[in-house]
């Protein structure tokens, strides 16, 4: 009789919470999402790359990777007895191999990746820790070009697995620390404010926002559809280094008109949500009428390179997608043509071949989860 102050028994299907099982079909239908997706970067010229999912402290946190510190999963190593990191996020990872085994590339580089990603906890939104990503890298240039490429490229991808109803919210993450910088606000009163911004109270930002009150109240102001939430960005007297911010946001927005007038542009300049290494314009990807993110990006620095970038979230898109329709399947009997067979799976089905002749080749089919038979040479539905 187990005693009752005991650990209750272990069920082998528990998971630690954050994670989770990916069960047929929708394995298979993210890995095809996830190949849908990586098949359009490598389109556009970036070249895969598959970066350790664990590796040294020291290089996985350093650069860009420094702002992931505190979601990073650690574990010694008991061969070198080192501290190695699993990967929360896989931007820094493509910073360190730029900068070291792609040192002497020809720039700018465009690299692309897929892969999982665990963090030490997940967020009220997104309660899951293991984090599939599929991303675009692009090392070396600081132009507006880049920005656009990084918008472009994600909406073809995105396309490729049937999402075309999408809008990209371009944000400037350092804009509100800037205006706090340039103000000198001080410490306690600078929290209170950021606090306020990144819930959009108004009221509160009057409050606690001194000189800085009415600039700030309309920059929450002006977020929204870009055509006019630029031309109010616009108006807006801003410090040097702060309204260079803006410029770029206002050039980036143009060119992305002028190249896809149809996509679907918001800006939100006092956004500052991201990961931390961001340090310029950065874009959110939502799906239209969904407030889940699908994607997230923007300028860093990879050692001291310019780059920029752009991550999309594959469990996201799929939630975001008509569900997809798994391939038919096939229960192929024991006698029937290798060769039919063949010609089915190259059509897109699955056979499923019978180990054992039966009776009842459609009632085993309907077991099997099939929806046809082969028998001989054609198949049959059931």
């Amino acid at each position: 009789m187990p005693d009752r102050f005991s650990d209750p028994p272990f069920h082998p299907a528990l998971l630690p919470a954050g994670l989770r099982d990916l069960l047929p079909p929708d394995a298979e239908t993210e890995a095809d999402a996830v190949e849908s997706m990586m098949d359009a970067f490598a389109a556009h010229g970036y070249e895969r790359i598959k970066p350790p999912l664990i590796e040294f402290e020291d290089g996985l946190l350093a650069g860009s990777g420094v702002g992931m510190a505190d979601q990073t999963f650690r574990v010694m190593d008991p061969d070198t007895h080192r501290m190695m990191g699993v990967r929360a996020d896989m931007t820094p990872q493509v910073a360190r191999i730029a900068t070291t085994r792609l040192g002497g590339a020809p720039r700018p580089l465009r690299l692309c990746y897929a892969g999982q990603c665990l963090r030490v906890r997940g967020s009220h939104i997104d309660p899951n820790r293991q984090i599939a990503q599929a991303g675009i890298e692009l090392i070396g240039d600081d132009s507006v070009a880049s920005d656009v490429e990084m918008v472009l490229v994600g909406a073809q991808a995105l396309l490729a697995v049937g999402l075309s109803q999408v809008s990209f919210d371009l944000t400037l993450p350092r804009l509100a620390t800037i205006l706090l910088d340039e103000e000198g606000v001080p410490a306690k009163t600078r929290q209170a404010l950021l606090h306020a911004l990144d819930r959009k109270d108004v009221a509160a930002v009057a409050e606690h926002g001194g000189t800085l009150a009415k600039t700030l109240t309309v920059l929450l102001l002006t977020a929204g559809a870009a055509g006019p939430a630029l031309e109010q960005l616009e108006a807006v007297e801003l410090p040097p280094s702060a309204a260079a911010l803006c410029a770029r946001l206002a050039d980036t927005v143009r060119a992305l008109r002028a190249r896809a007038p149809e996509l679907r542009l918001t800006i939100d300049p006092l956004e500052f949500r991201g990961q931390p290494y961001h340090t310029g314009l950065c874009t959110t990807v939502y799906a239209m009428g969904q407030h889940e993110m699908l994607g997230r990006g923007g300028r860093y620095l990879s050692g001291e390179e310019p780059a920029t970038g752009l991550t999309l979230y594959p469990d996201a898109v799929l939630r975001a997608c008509t569900p997809m329709t798994p391939r038919p399947r096939v229960l192929v009997a024991q006698d029937a043509e290798p060769t039919a067979a063949a010609a089915l799976r190259k059509s897109g089905y699955a056979t499923v071949a019978a180990l054992a002749p039966f009776d009842d080749l459609p009632a085993e089919a309907k077991r099997l989860q099939c929806s046809y038979v082969l028998r001989t040479r054609d198949i049959e539905p059931i």
